[in-house]
């Protein structure tokens, strides 16, 4: 399916972009930084999941890794791969300065555009928490072990949500609290709401800095 373009909703006027430079990771615990790869790198892992279980992507162009104490599948396509990488990397500095409140991955149909599910994960962050703050005291395999139990119901979903029998793109939106300029490649967008839905909530986990909250909406299967 063709690439979809990255939507940054609630972006506006120009408000400077830096990259943050400092602790990343420490033996004590979790810093800004590295609360910030954590959870850039379970979007990445859950994206890819999400495109692999809903057959939004041929299963033969992934490939299996291990993550999480989990077998993930992560796209095997130069293109896709590219365009995550830099998704997620705009992702992994906009948590660290407290931008983001919210990613939804949106499925739609391709010959009507009408959107059939919406993965929406929403961030909860410190913002009293900066790049000097001392560590917080979690481990990071407690934090993979709330991961995996997430990644877990991404992939039990397939036993409920409606077959997706027409061909499918995505978008990503990404909510921001700021007055950010929009990265080039990304456009403002409307929220895509899906008509006569229906919602589960799914896990979430947190590093004690971001808390990320998850849940699936689709459109009911007698609505198609």
């Amino acid at each position: 399916p063709p690439l979809p373009l990255v939507h940054c909703a609630g972006a506006g006027p120009q408000t400077g972009l830096k990259v943050m430079a400092g602790k990343v990771a420490t033996r004590e615990g979790i810093t800004l930084r590295g609360s910030a790869d954590i959870v850039a790198q379970f979007f990445s892992y859950g994206i890819n999941s999400i495109l692999y279980q809903r057959g939004i992507y041929p299963p033969e162009s992934f490939t299996r890794v291990q993550k999480y104490g989990l077998t993930m599948l992560v796209t095997t396509d130069a293109v896709l791969n590219n365009y995550l990488k830099n998704v997620v990397g705009q992702l992994k500095d906009w948590l660290c300065n407290h931008f983001v409140q919210r990613l939804v991955v949106v499925v739609n149909s391709i010959e009507t555009n009408e959107v059939l599910e919406r993965w929406q994960f929403d961030i909860e962050c410190d913002k009293t928490m900066t790049e000097n703050s001392d560590a917080r005291e979690k481990s990071e395999k407690a934090i993979q072990d709330e991961i995996r139990s997430v990644i877990r119901q991404i992939t039990a979903t397939v036993t409920f949500l409606p077959l997706l029998d027409a061909a499918c793109s995505f978008d990503l939106l990404i909510y921001t609290d700021k007055d950010l300029e929009v990265p080039e490649m990304w456009e403002e967008s409307g929220p895509q709401f899906i008509n006569n839905s229906e919602e589960v909530r799914l896990r979430s986990f947190t590093t004690t800095i971001h808390k990320v909250n998850s849940l699936v909406a689709y459109k009911k299967s007698d609505s198609y």
